[in-house]
C-alpha cells in the first residue's frame, strides 16, 4: 500500500503543477526550492501563461500541440535562435557605445558615425528578425487553425475556450517551456528599448544666442568663395555681378560658414534705393555698408535656411531655389515673394588700408529662418 497522500505515487503531478506532496498545497515552491529568475514562471504555473482551469469545464481535446514533431532539431534550432538573440543583445550595446562615442564634430565623425549606427541598429533588427522567423518555423509545430466569424462580443463559453487555446498555444510557441529562448530574447530587447531613450539627447541643449551672431567681425576680409582669395572693389567692377563670399579664416568651417556665407552684387550707379540712416530701413540699403555700389547681403534664406544662390541681372531678384522665395536686392534684399517674411539681413562693409573688402562688424540682426531660437 503507498504511504504518498491522497493517494499520489512518486513522480506524480497535482494540479497546480507541483510534485504531489511538496509542500502545503497552494504553496508555489517547494521547501529549499532555488530563487525564480526573471522571465521564468513560477513552478504552479511552469507550462501555462493564463492561471487556472476555466470553471465548470471538463478537459477538452487538444487544438494545438505542445511539442515540435522532431525535439532534436528543435533543439539545434533553439540554440541558433539563441545566438541571434545574442548578436542583436551585442549589437544594440554597440548602437548605444557608438552613439555616445562619435559626437559628429567634423564631416568625418558624422560620416563615420551614421555608418556604425547604421551599421549595429541594422545588425539588432536582423538578428531579432532572423532569430525569430527560425524560431516560428522549426521550433513551434505546424498547425492551421480556421476560425469562423463570430459576433464582436463572445460568449463566455468562448471566451473559456479562448483561455484554453490560448495556454496551448503558449506550449506550442515553447516561450514557457524554454527559458534559454526566453531570456535572450528580453536580454535582446532591453538594449533596442533604451536606444529611443539615447537619442532624446539630441533635443538639447538649447542654442541659446550662438544664432544670434556670426563670426564676422570688424576688420574680417570677405574671401571670395571656391579660390579663397581676397577682394578689392576694383576687381568686381562689372554692374550685374554676384560673387559668394566667406570670412578670412573661416572657409573651411562648415560649421561657421552655415550662419556666415555671404553674396555680393554690384550694381551700377543709381539703381539702389538708399537710406542715409545707420540701421536698416525696410525697402532700403544702408548706404554706409557698401563700398563702390557693391552691397553685402547674408546667403542663408530666411525662410528654412537655404543657400539663396539665384541673381536676376535685369531685375536685382535674389531667389531661393528651394521654396521660391524672392528679395529684391536693389530694396535692401525685402520680400517680393514666397513664403519668406523677412528680408535677407546686410553686412556692414568698408574697406581696409590695402583696399580690401572688410566688414565693418557682425550682421545687427540675426540672419537665417525666424524659427531659429532666439535669446
Amino acid at each position: 500500500m503507498s504511504d504518498s497522500p491522497a493517494g499520489h505515487g512518486p513522480g506524480d503531478i497535482d494540479e497546480n503543477g507541483r510534485p504531489a506532496g511538496d509542500g502545503p498545497a497552494g504553496d508555489g515552491e517547494a521547501p529549499g526550492a532555488p530563487r525564480r529568475l526573471i522571465g521564468t514562471p513560477p513552478p504552479a504555473k511552469a507550462h501555462a501563461l493564463l492561471a487556472g482551469e476555466p470553471p465548470g469545464r471538463p478537459p477538452a481535446a487538444r487544438e494545438l500541440p505542445a511539442d515540435p514533431p522532431d525535439p532534436a532539431k528543435a533543439k539545434r534550432a533553439e540554440r541558433v535562435v539563441a545566438a541571434c538573440f545574442l548578436i542583436a543583445m551585442l549589437a544594440g550595446i554597440a548602437f548605444i557605445a557608438c552613439y555616445v562615442i562619435f559626437t559628429g564634430s567634423t564631416l568625418t565623425d558624422v560620416q563615420h558615425s551614421n555608418l556604425a549606427l547604421g551599421l549595429s541598429m541594422a545588425l539588432t533588427f536582423l538578428g531579432l528578425a532572423v532569430g525569430a522567423t527560425i524560431w516560428v518555423r522549426r521550433i513551434m509545430p505546424p498547425v492551421e487553425l480556421t476560425e469562423q466569424r463570430k459576433p464582436m462580443r463572445s460568449a463566455d463559453e468562448d471566451r473559456a475556450a479562448f483561455a484554453e487555446t490560448f495556454d496551448e498555444g503558449a506550449q506550442a510557441s515553447q516561450f514557457v517551456k524554454r527559458p534559454l529562448l526566453r531570456r535572450t530574447l528580453i536580454a535582446a530587447s532591453i538594449p533596442a528599448a533604451i536606444a529611443p531613450v539615447m537619442l532624446l539627447r539630441d533635443l538639447g541643449p538649447l542654442p541659446g544666442t550662438s544664432l544670434d551672431h556670426t563670426v564676422w567681425r570688424r576688420g574680417l576680409r570677405l574671401l571670395a568663395y571656391g579660390a579663397n582669395t581676397p577682394i578689392r572693389p576694383g576687381d568686381f567692377s562689372s554692374p550685374g555681378g554676384m560673387i559668394t563670399v566667406v570670412p578670412d579664416g573661416y572657409q573651411d568651417d562648415f560649421n561657421a560658414l552655415a550662419k556666415a556665407a555671404c553674396i555680393i552684387i554690384k550694381f551700377a550707379p543709381g539703381q539702389i534705393v538708399y537710406t542715409s540712416q545707420p540701421h536698416p530701413v525696410p525697402g532700403h540699403v544702408v548706404e554706409n555698408w557698401t563700398v563702390d555700389n557693391i552691397v553685402c547681403y547674408s546667403k542663408i534664406c530666411t525662410h528654412v535656411g537655404c543657400p539663396a544662390a539665384l541673381y536676376e541681372q535685369t531685375t536685382h531678384h535674389i531667389l531661393c531655389p528651394c521654396h521660391q522665395s524672392t528679395f529684391d536686392a536693389a530694396r535692401g534684399a525685402e520680400v517680393i515673394f514666397g513664403p519668406a517674411t523677412r528680408p535677407l539681413p546686410q553686412l556692414p562693409m568698408t574697406v581696409d588700408s590695402q583696399g580690401y573688402l572688410v566688414a565693418r562688424s557682425d550682421f545687427t540682426e540675426p540672419v537665417g529662418p525666424s524659427f531659429w531660437e532666439r535669446s
